[in-house]
C-alpha cells in the first residue's frame, strides 16, 4: 500500500500463519523450547489503523476483549518502538491504533505477533525512522518468537526458538481452517510433563524434497488430550484430508490443491465450529511505499 499523507495509514494487513509441521527437538536450559517448523502465510488478516496524534500518547481506540492495552502487543510494539526512537535522539509524536480483528486469539494462527509486526512496520514508516527489517526483527523477537517471521515477511524454515528463519519456496495451496470454539494457552502446552521434545532434527532439503503431509506436530497430542474439542475437529477434518493442529493450537487445516475442492469440505463444515477457506501467500501483503 502506499500513502500520500504521514500523518495516518489505514488497512494495514496483518496476515496469520500455519505451522506446516512443529518438532520440539530440545530445550535450553532457561526452559525455552527449540523447535523446527515451517511457517506458512495465509489470507486470514487483522487490519490495522494509524493515525498520528498531536500529543506524544500511544492510544488503542477500540476494545479488545481479554486483552488489557497494557498487555497488547500492539501497544507494547508501539511503545518500544517509540523507546528506540527517542533513544536515538528522535522525538515522534503519538499515535491512535485501531484493530480490526478477524484472526481467533489463542488460535495457534500468530495473530498477535503478526498484528505486532504490522505496528512495528507501519510506524517504522509513518515515523520516518528508515529502520531496517533485520533491525525490525531483532526489536520483534523482544515480543515474542513469532514477530520476527512476520517481520521477514516470507515463507520460511524456523529453528531455535522460532527465530532462526530462512526463506523457503512453498507449493500454492487452499486450506481448510477450523476453529473448534476453544482458546489453547501457549506455556501451557510447552508446560505439560507429556511432551515429547526429542524429535530428530531434520534439514530444510528434508521438507523441501516431500512438502506435503511432512512431519508432524508435537504440541497436537498434548492439546487434543486436554481439549476433546479439538479432537473432534480434528477426526472430522480427517475424514475430507490430512489434518493437523497448527502451532499450540486451537486451529486445525487440511490441504487442498482447488479452492472447489475446500469450499466442498467447508460446506458440510458442523454448525458449532467456525471454519475459512484460505490460501496461501508468498509473501506478507503489507507494501509501503519507501
Amino acid at each position: 500500500m502506499s500513502s500520500t499523507t504521514l500523518s495516518y495509514l489505514h488497512d494495514c494487513p496483518a496476515p496469520a500463519k500455519l505451522n506446516l509441521f512443529l518438532h520440539v527437538v530440545g530445550r535450553r536450559e532457561d526452559g525455552y523450547h527449540l523447535l523446527q517448523s515451517v511457517f506458512q502465510l495465509i489470507d486470514l488478516t487483522d487490519t490495522l489503523h494509524f493515525d498520528l496524534r498531536d500529543d506524544d500518547h500511544i492510544n488503542r481506540v477500540n476494545e479488545l476483549a481479554g486483552v488489557p492495552e497494557d498487555q497488547d502487543l500492539v501497544i507494547r510494539a508501539a511503545k518500544l518502538l517509540k523507546d528506540v526512537a527517542l533513544a536515538g535522539g528522535r522525538d515522534v509524536p503519538g499515535v491512535d491504533i485501531g484493530l480490526d480483528k478477524r484472526i481467533p486469539m489463542g488460535g495457534g494462527l500468530g495473530g498477535g505477533s503478526s498484528d505486532a509486526a504490522t505496528a512495528l512496520l507501519a510506524l517504522n514508516h509513518l515515523w520516518q525512522l528508515k529502520l531496517s527489517r533485520s533491525e525490525l526483527m531483532k526489536l520483534g523477537l523482544r515480543l515474542g518468537a513469532d514477530v520476527p517471521f512476520f517481520l521477514l515477511g516470507q515463507n520460511a524454515f524456523a529453528e531455535g526458538v522460532g527465530e532462526q528463519l530462512t526463506p523457503l519456496t512453498i507449493p500454492s495451496a487452499w486450506y481448510v481452517l477450523i476453529h473448534p470454539g476453544v482458546s489453547v494457552t501457549t506455556p501451557s502446552v510447552f508446560g505439560a510433563a507429556e511432551l515429547t521434545r526429542n524429535t530428530k532434527v531434520v534439514k530444510m532439503a528434508d521438507f523441501s524434497a516431500r512438502p506435503l503431509g511432512f512431519g508432524k506436530n508435537d504440541l497436537q497430542a498434548v492439546v487434543v488430550r486436554a481439549f476433546p474439542a479439538v479432537a473432534d475437529a480434528l477426526n472430522w477434518l480427517s475424514l475430507h484430508g490430512q489434518a493437523r493442529m497448527t502451532g499450540s493450537g486451537a486451529c486445525v487445516f487440511a490441504r487442498f490443491a482447488t479452492e472447489s475442492e475446500a469450499k466442498a469440505v467447508l460446506q458440510q463444515l458442523p454448525a458449532q465450529w467456525q471454519g475459512w477457506i484460505v490460501r496461501s501467500l508468498d509473501h506478507h501483503p503489507l507494501k509501503l511505499q519507501s
